[in-house]
This record gives C-alpha cells, structure tokens and sequence, in this order.
C-alpha cells in the first residue's frame, strides 16, 4: 500500500511538470529583467523620408513588431505585413526592428508602437511629427510704373507651411519694419496659409532698387524661400549746372554743363540768357548738354539757365557769370582779398600812429641851452682867481637857463 502511494505521487508530479511549456521553464525569471523596447520620436519633411528604430538590449527570442497610428502592423520581425511601398526594412534582429517610410504625407503622422512579445507584451511609442513645407512665395500689388510719393502696398503669401512660416522684407541688406502679417488655416485642417503687408512711399532714391519677401521655416533646413521686385519709380528732372573753370577770366573758353536726372529720362535742355535767347549764337554753341562760350568778354556776363523737361515735369537751374578782372574778384576769391586790403589798412594806421607819437616825445625833449662864457678868465694867473674875478662868477653870475618847446 505505501509502495503504492509513493507511485501514485510519483505519476502526479511528473504529469503536473509536463504541462508546462519548454520556453516558459528556459525563460523563468528573465521575462520582467531588462526586455523593455526602446523608441525614439521623429521629425519627417512633407515628401522626405524617416527611420523608425526599436531596440531592445536584452531579449530571448521575443519577436518585435511595428505598428502605425491606425494600429495597422507594418513589420512583424523581418516580415512585412502591411502592402505599402513606402515601408522599407532597415535592420531586423533579436535586439532591434528599424524600418523607413519614405514619401512621407501629413496623413503619416501621429503614435507610431513598437511592440515586444513577452508576457505580458511590452510596448513603447514614437511620434512622427511631419512638416508642411510652404509654397514659394509670390508679391503682389505692384503697378508699374510709381510716382514719386505715391504708396505702394506690396503683398507676400504663402501656403502649405505647417506649422505657420515665417515672413521678412529686405531692401538690399536692410530689414524693413512696418508690415501687417496674417495667418489662416488651410481647407486640409493641417497647413497655413501666411500673408505679408509692407506699405511704401515712392521715392527716386529707391528706383532700381530690389525689395525680397523671405520665408523662413524649419523644414527648409537654413534655406529659405525669397520672392523679389523690382520698383521703378518715376520722379521729376533733378538739375545742376557744372562750369569747367571755377573764376572764369576775359579771352578764356568757358564750358557749362547741365547735369540732370530723371524718370524717364529727360529731354534734351534747353539754355537761356537773362531770360531770353542766347545772344551770339556763333560764340555760345550748345551742344547736347553743354554750353561753349568759345572766347569771353564781359559782355557774357549774366545769369545762364538750363532746363530740363521729361513727362512728370520740368525743373531748372542758374548760373551767374561775372567775367573777373583785376580790380573785381567775385565770388569765393572776394572775401580773402577783403582780407589782406584790412591787414594793409591796419599795418598803415598802426605806422602812422607811431610815427606822430614817436615826433611828440622827441619834442618835448628837445632843449636850447644858452652859456656865457666869463669874461676876463683870461688873464688870471690860476683857474681860482680866474673864477673869483669873472665876470658872471657864481655870485654874479646868471643863472642858466633851460627853453622848452
């Protein structure tokens, strides 16, 4: 009977051992430590491709599966199992599962899962984050050509950007402040469309000058898009009169040329005298821009006046000729010899004043002095008794005396 027992234990035991499957006694205790799958999220650019990694660092056997946002399984190990072209197979082992989707579209983003099949099955996720990538702008609103000070109002827009792009203006090198910028959803939901406004006054130092609409975004990696327009404006004739000898004197030849600028371009000029016609036609000859006056007098003096005329309006400039001569130095040389004449005149006043002054002293040092000599010295026997018996001695004697002028 205990022989008996012991089998029937004996049976029961192994019986028991035998309904337990060979990988769950090979993988008792290690199913929880270390198997946890790895993911990374992901950024793609609209029509680029990505790579979606998992990795596990350690793994018995366990299969890895890719699945996309609508839970539709792309890759099972090394198996595809879903038909898109896009999906690709990088890497397939025990430790990692890589895949790439190329062309990506908007629709791709969202919860990509990586799952690992332990029990229980183990998961980690990845966002793809795609990148709408704007249309390349376009500026609108100008009419050419622009009058001088007139406003122009230019427009940039762009669509399809995601998230909204970016919108600069330049001129040249310079950043231009004052625009408006508005934004709005595209019919997708997803993108942006972005407009620019940028007012400008017409002005004739910008004509010829290139204004850029910039769109900056992240998915187009440090390059952007740039639209650019060309202002042409029109403006009246600016006008200088330019002679070729700066103090014109009597027998010189003398040039005056009229400079002028204008949109469009202006018409040849026309040159008067003093208001009228020029005077000696075989002596004053134009020609184009340029006034000769082949011999000078002084009867070319007065005020010369070029005009210049396009299709916004007209404008003028004068030039006073004065033939200069010796005793006339007009214009700049003038104040310079007014200059040296004042010097002079106070060197002269200066001089004079000493010389009367320099007189007054002399006189009024000037002296007569008037001296008898004394009489019967003469026939003294020694100068004592010479002194006591002259006449005009020191009792006697008169005093001398001293006359002033």
């Amino acid at each position: 009977m205990f022989l008996m027992c012991i089998f029937y234990l004996f049976s029961s035991s192994h019986a028991i051992i035998s309904l337990i499957p060979v990988s769950a006694v090979r993988n008792k205790g290690k199913v929880t430590q270390g198997q946890f799958p790895v993911t990374w999220n992901a950024t793609a650019v609209e029509g680029g491709t990505v790579n979606l990694t998992c990795r596990v660092d350690q793994n018995d056997n366990t299969s890895l599966q890719w699945s996309n946002p609508a839970q539709q399984t792309l890759y099972f190990d090394d198996k595809k199992a879903l038909r898109d072209n896009r999906i690709e197979l990088i890497r397939a082992s025990w430790h990692e599962l890589s895949i790439s989707v190329s062309d990506i579209s908007l629709s791709d983003e969202g919860l990509y899962t990586c799952s690992l099949f332990t029990m229980p099955v183990k998961t980690s996720k990845a966002y793809l984050t795609v990148l709408g990538v704007p249309e390349k702008p376009h500026i609108s609103g100008f009419t050419s050509p622009v009058m001088e000070g007139e406003i122009i109002q230019l427009t940039c827009k762009t669509s399809g950007s995601k998230p909204a792009a970016d919108i600069r203006w330049f001129k040249g090198d310079q950043e231009m402040t004052g625009m408006q910028k508005l934004q709005e959803k595209d019919s997708n939901g997803k993108t942006f469309t972005v407009i620019s406004y940028l007012d400008i006054r017409g002005d004739r130092k910008d004509d010829g000058a290139i204004v850029r609409c910039r769109v900056d975004h992240e998915s187009l990696n440090s390059t952007p898009h740039i639209a650019k327009q060309l202002l042409e404006i029109h403006y009246t004739p600016s006008v200088k009169i330019m002679p070729s000898i700066p103090l014109p004197q009597e027998g010189q030849r003398l040039v005056l040329t009229c400079e002028s600028k204008g949109k469009p371009l202006p018409e040849p000029v026309l040159w008067t005298k003093d208001g009228g016609e020029l005077p000696d036609p075989e002596r004053m000859v134009v020609n184009g821009r340029e006034l000769t006056i082949t011999f000078l007098n002084k009867t070319d003096n007065g005020t010369y006046r070029c005009e210049a005329t396009n299709s916004i309006g007209k404008n003028s400039a004068e030039y006073i000729l004065i033939i200069n001569d010796p005793n006339a130095y007009p214009g700049p040389a003038a104040p310079d010899h007014a200059l040296i004449g004042g010097i002079v005149a106070v060197v002269v006043f200066v001089t004079l004043c000493s010389i009367i002054l320099l007189g007054r002293y002399l006189a009024r040092h000037k002296g007569t002095y008037l001296t008898n000599e004394a009489k019967g010295a003469e026939d003294a026997p020694d100068a004592d008794t010479a002194i006591i018996n002259a006449e005009g001695s020191q009792v006697n004697a008169e005093e001398k005396k001293e006359y002033f002028i």
